[in-house]
């Protein structure tokens, strides 16, 4: 009887929460709009002098609010549980299929003059920014109310279980607290972020329905077959949803498909290739080009005034210019803004055959915290990332892309690549990349090849496009930088 209760009431406050959600849809939805609306009728016009006078009348627009929300609905932004990243990708997903409808329907109904075109299209353009920007922040907010919340528990005591904890807990757009942990392997863990690690995995089920479990995760990789599949089978219809984590690291990840072959009852994982696939790569140089043709213009000042201080306050060149590694290994000419006194390679040596600090240092990091060969000015365009700007040129040469591996030396490659640099560069580096958003300095050398190593394995568009949104959010707050 305590259970029905407790599922009733757990039902009732998923049913308010879900409630409360698409209230701040509706509320998201109204920003847009009137965002659009102010758009339309004083900057627009500005801009654009020639376009005709226009009247808001609120009614000819309700039918947007529902055909919004049942697309949202239909990507599962009231089921799935979302890291902010995917929710991202979901609510820009919507957006195109909203647009798409829209549009479709002015043009079968042969109603575009009945609506304002450029309206519309500012809708869905601001719906692009502010969905992002305040549907994870109200999500948030709903959680802390107490509504949407999950009860995890976690199947696994060893280094996968607390992997496990950190991924769930760092991940607050989940909106999941960790209830507990149930292992009984023989080199797991007595406590896990100070929770007590209970025993017989076996009898699981028995804590869901105790504990009022909504979803379980199965985080321990050296489970026998017969037995994971036992575990399964007896949390699967006692939690709402069952996660299974499995060890299959150092593969790609994004982008994989589970298949199924019903006659066999086998599960297949499908992993894609996407270096493989023309089209991509087509696209991303599209992608470069366009965007360093922008950005060119745009900075072609800023570009004379850096280089002329740095004419100012130091003796050498304003660019520095570097032999690196490109795609298959390929030499090229690599441009950065000069950071560096002209003598840096001599007082670099005197360092490290004076100092045994900052020689394990440089041998972990390859770079130094507090690094004497810079020049004052050079450390502000470290800080600021404003020395890698030069690289638009290599970008729009071919030689290198805006996300990418990091172009390295060929000695780096010959002593720290090894094996990996056939994978590593077998795309073009790039301005940034996976480790520049992944703590830059505080992240040791061979940290930096795994995640170049990461990143070529689970390449796609929509990677480079977080990483570079995640650079923007990194050079703004000058983390790690250096």
């Amino acid at each position: 009887m305590a259970n029905g209760v407790r599922k009733f009431e757990s039902r009732m406050r998923t049913a308010a929460g879900i409630f409360l959600l698409v209230c701040a849809d509706l509320l998201i939805l109204l920003a847009v709009v009137y965002s659009s609306v102010a758009a339309r009728i004083y900057l627009l016009p500005a801009i654009f002098h020639s376009m005709p006078f226009y009247k808001f009348e609120p009614d000819r627009y309700f039918w947007l609010f529902p055909v919004w929300l049942a697309v949202l609905a239909y990507n599962g932004a009231y089921t799935k549980r979302f890291t902010f990243w995917d929710e991202v990708r979901a609510l820009w997903k919507a957006d195109f299929i909203v647009f798409v409808a829209v549009f479709t329907f002015l043009f079968i109904g042969k109603e575009g003059v009945e609506f304002s075109r450029a309206f519309l299209l500012s809708i869905c353009l601001l719906s692009l920014l502010f969905f992002p920007l305040m549907r994870p922040a109200m999500k948030r907010a709903i959680y802390r109310m107490g509504f949407l919340r999950r009860k995890l528990l976690i199947l696994g005591s060893g280094e996968a279980a607390l992997k496990a904890a950190g991924t769930v807990r760092m991940e607050k757009n989940l909106g999941y607290d960790v209830a507990g942990f149930i292992g009984d392997g023989a080199c797991g863990r007595a406590a896990i972020d100070g929770m007590k690690v209970h025993g017989f995995m076996d009898k699981a089920d028995r804590y869901i329905e105790r504990c009022g479990i909504h979803d379980v995760m199965i985080a321990e990789p050296g489970l026998e077959k017969e037995r994971l599949s036992g575990i399964i089978n007896r949390v699967q219809h006692r939690a709402e949803n069952t996660l299974y984590m499995p060890d299959i690291s150092g593969v790609a990840v994004l982008g994989t498909e589970i298949r199924h072959f019903f006659n066999q009852q086998a599960l297949v994982i499908e992993i894609k290739n996407n270096l493989a696939r023309p089209v991509n790569y087509i696209t991303k140089r599209f992608f470069d080009f366009v965007i360093g043709i922008i950005l060119l213009a745009v900075l072609l000042a800023p570009f004379l005034v850096i280089a002329v201080l740095i004419k100012l306050t130091s003796r050498g060149p304003a660019v520095f210019r570097q032999v690196r590694a490109g795609k298959n290994c390929k030499p090229f000419m690599c441009y950065k803004f000069r950071t560096m006194y002209a003598d840096a390679g001599k007082r670099l040596d005197r360092l490290l055959a004076g100092d045994a600090a900052i020689r394990q240092e440089w041998e972990k990091y390859r770079k130094l915290r507090k690094d004497p060969r810079t020049t004052r000015l050079g450390k502000f365009l470290r800080e600021t990332s404003l020395d890698e700007l030069p690289q638009i040129f290599n970008v729009l040469k071919g030689e290198m892309s805006f996300v990418g591996p990091r172009p390295v030396t060929q000695e780096e490659i010959d002593v720290y690549y090894k094996k990996n640099s056939e994978l590593c560069f077998s795309v073009l580096p790039g301005i940034t990349g996976l480790w520049q958003v992944s703590g830059r300095n505080d992240t040791s050398y061979e940290s930096r090849i795994l995640l170049d190593i990461w990143y070529v394995r689970n390449w796609n568009i929509w990677l480079d496009m977080v990483i570079l949104f995640k650079t923007v959010r990194v050079v703004l707050s000058g983390q790690g930088a250096g």
